[in-house]
């Protein structure tokens, strides 16, 4: 738990932020939770209101301070449309630390956070493990997305079609890498991430296949740790800090170009988080700053670096899913999209492309009800646009558009745009 003084800081923080806010109730119209269920208390001008009174709030009634709060998907939405240009992502993550600080954080969370998170090592192990031993509980669903689903009911999976854990995660298929820079005279870091690694790491071999196509040098160290985003999402700012430092501690050292990562989350995390919300030993954070700089999604790297050139048509048709931390973050659109294209697909628009998928992280696990009828909407979408493939940039919205297509058996394949990129690659 965080001491007084800590928490006196954090609080002051937290007042400087809101006074922001107009109420203008802008939010109200962009927030996918809202959307579906109507309540104030689930848009973002409700939940600052709550967040004025904090300190008595979290006194008086904790559960529903934490429910209210976590009753959030992040997408920044609401910040991306807010024309106060108030930090509200910031702001709820400052009052999600707050109350961790103050309450501590659950026995579950903190053996996940502090047992596993921050022991990769470990996290590894027992992820090893639970890809040996999935068999045995799940059963296949549908084939053509390669998804499977509970034999019985079960706490977390619930009735959800899910993609299993991946037989041999990337960290064991490609442990480490040091290539030179080849006829692009670039290099570049990866930074795998944990759902590429452990559930699609066909993904982080694209992403290799692409690069080495275009002779780009990879430097890729072994022992990557996650982003931090979960932990830091739940309040953990001491795992979070432990996660940064750790990331740090393996990249700092690498001579490359730009470090790219096939994760919209992962990307988000690192530029924005890193640098505003870690408050662990100063001397990392310059080299924070540094990685932070050179920090791209691929799809931005392979266009806006490489200007790559269209590749051998395909006809095979796609639409695509904007993440919300591309998206809504970092303000890349365009070049998913030019990937696809380039990668020889025909491209076809869906309705509400850029709207949240209902995926979140943990609010998947919490509110899931809500998260599947977010989700469902987007689903719909995807076939009504006629794509035969709906492609994104995010492994988490991958899974979340796996369940939901999956659900309603509608014949859509779901793939990362580099996916597709690296099928035309020779």
């Amino acid at each position: 738990m965080a001491d007084i003084h800590q928490l006196a800081q954090m609080f002051k923080e937290l007042d400087d932020q809101l006074v922001g806010c107009m109420r203008c109730g802008m939010c109200q119209a962009v927030c996918p939770v809202f959307a579906q269920t109507g309540r104030e208390a689930d848009v973002t001008r409700g939940k600052l209101a709550l967040l004025d009174g904090l300190a008595s709030e979290m006194l008086s009634d904790p559960d529903g301070v934490n429910d209210k709060l976590n009753r959030c998907l992040l997408c920044g939405t609401c910040q991306a449309n807010c024309p106060s240009g108030v930090s509200i992502m910031d702001i709820f993550l400052k009052a999600r630390a707050i109350m961790t600080g103050y309450f501590g954080l659950s026995p579950v969370k903190k053996a996940i956070f502090r047992g596993m998170l921050k022991n990769p090592k470990l996290f590894n192990a027992l992820v090893d493990m639970g890809a040996r031993f999935q068999g045995a509980f799940t059963k296949p669903a549908d084939d053509l997305l390669g998804t499977s689903c509970a034999r019985f009911n079960a706490p977390v999976v619930g009735d959800r079609h899910f993609k299993a854990l991946a037989k041999k995660p990337l960290h064991k298929l490609v442990p480490e890498l040091d290539t030179p820079a080849g006829k692009s005279g670039l290099k570049v870091a990866f930074y795998v991430g944990c759902v590429i690694d452990k559930v699609f790491p066909h993904v982080g071999e694209s992403i290799l296949k692409v690069l080495d196509h275009h002779g780009v040098g990879v430097y890729m160290p072994p022992g990557q740790a996650c982003c931090g985003i979960p932990a830091l999402s739940s309040g953990d700012t001491d795992t979070f800090d432990a996660l940064v430092g750790m990331n740090v501690d393996r990249f700092r050292d690498g001579e490359y170009d730009y470090l790219v990562t096939g994760c919209a989350t992962c990307t988000s995390t690192i530029k924005e988080l890193w640098p505003s919300m870690y408050k662990g030993d100063s001397a990392r954070k310059y080299d924070i700053g540094l990685i932070e700089r050179k920090t791209m999604d691929i799809s931005q790297f392979l266009v806006d670096i490489l200007k790559v050139e269209p590749l051998e048509r395909t006809g095979r048709t796609v639409t695509y899913h904007d993440p919300c931390h591309l998206k809504n973050g970092l303000g890349i659109t365009a070049q998913p999209r030019t990937v696809i294209r380039a990668a020889g697909c025909d491209f076809k628009e869906m309705n509400e492309a850029g709207t949240c998928c209902g995926c979140g992280g943990s609010f998947n696990i919490a509110h899931y009800d809500l998260s599947r009828r977010i989700g469902g909407r987007k689903a719909d979408n995807v076939v009504a646009s006629g794509a035969q493939t709906v492609a994104t940039s995010c492994p988490a919205c991958m899974m979340q558009l796996t369940d939901m297509l999956s659900r309603k058996k509608a014949g859509v394949g779901v793939k990362h745009v580099i996916e597709l990129y690296a099928d035309g690659c020779r």
